[in-house]
């Protein structure tokens, strides 16, 4: 277009809810900005439909400065969008190209139902973080940075770790939609430091526990999920969860607590 704005076709997912039959819906995005977001994008959208008196498109949003991980959406066959690193918030429509068709989905896992249309149920994860994502010991007033007895690439490895903000799109890249990242991350940013260790095996088999009760699926090492990660964690969490559980099941709690 002779003002720099695009011309796009949308294909979104539209379902009811979790037990009904959804369906991919064809709807233009007509005069958009490349400055906009891909949420910004999808707000223009709905005014129009709200305009014609049609159901505005369901998606979850609330930061929108991609800290916050509810902007769960499968674009073009990817967590987030075509860029790494970052949420659908921070997609901006800059990556995409007049004429372009882009395909919307949501979440595909059978932990993560759908809520209504591109909006899915993603308190697993809090079930799971329920389980054992916590410690008991009285951590008292903030130290000096300097007085904390932690090498600091220790430290920084448990920070890194708890970067996680509990998308999802870990599970949603995953052709087995493992969680494994997600709970690996979860359990390294307190199995890393002095006040996780009380809880440390006992936390891992109770987190990996309600993981498979949940019902997401197996992890067999292909990458996707670092690969989509708007946060880039690393696959090395879970081989330290996947040590963890190994040690707590070799040997007996008492012992392990000793």
């Amino acid at each position: 277009m002779s003002n720099g704005n695009m011309n796009l076709t949308l294909k979104v997912w539209r379902q009811k809810n979790a037990k009904t039959a959804g369906k991919m819906v064809t709807y233009p995005a007509n005069d958009i900005s490349p400055d906009m977001s891909f949420l910004e994008m999808l707000d223009v959208v709905n005014e129009g439909l709200i305009l014609k008196g049609e159901d505005p498109i369901y998606f979850d949003h609330d930061c929108r400065e991609g800290i916050c991980g509810t902007c769960s959406l499968y674009i073009n066959g990817r967590p987030h969008g075509p860029k790494q690193a970052i949420t659908s918030c921070q997609l901006h429509m800059r990556s995409f190209y007049d004429g372009q068709t882009i395909t919307i989905e949501p979440w595909r896992a059978a932990a993560f139902p759908v809520v209504k249309d591109l909006a899915t149920d993603r308190s697993a994860f809090d079930r799971i973080q329920h389980a054992g994502g916590y410690v008991s010991v009285n951590t008292g007033g903030v130290p000096d940075a300097n007085e904390i007895p932690i090498p600091k690439p220790i430290a920084d490895e448990a920070f890194n770790s708890a970067t996680c903000i509990q998308c999802g799109a870990c599970v949603a890249a995953c052709k087995n939609a493992s969680a494994m990242l997600f709970v690996s991350a979860k359990i390294s940013q307190l199995a890393l430091l002095p006040q996780g260790q009380p809880e440390r095996y006992q936390r891992v088999q109770n987190m990996v526990a309600q993981m498979d009760e949940e019902g997401f699926g197996n992890c067999t090492n292909t990458g996707a999920c670092e690969a989509e990660c708007p946060k880039s964690i690393k696959l090395t969490n879970i081989a330290r969860l996947n040590g963890d559980f190994l040690t707590a099941k070799i040997f007996k709690s008492e012992e392990i607590h000793a």
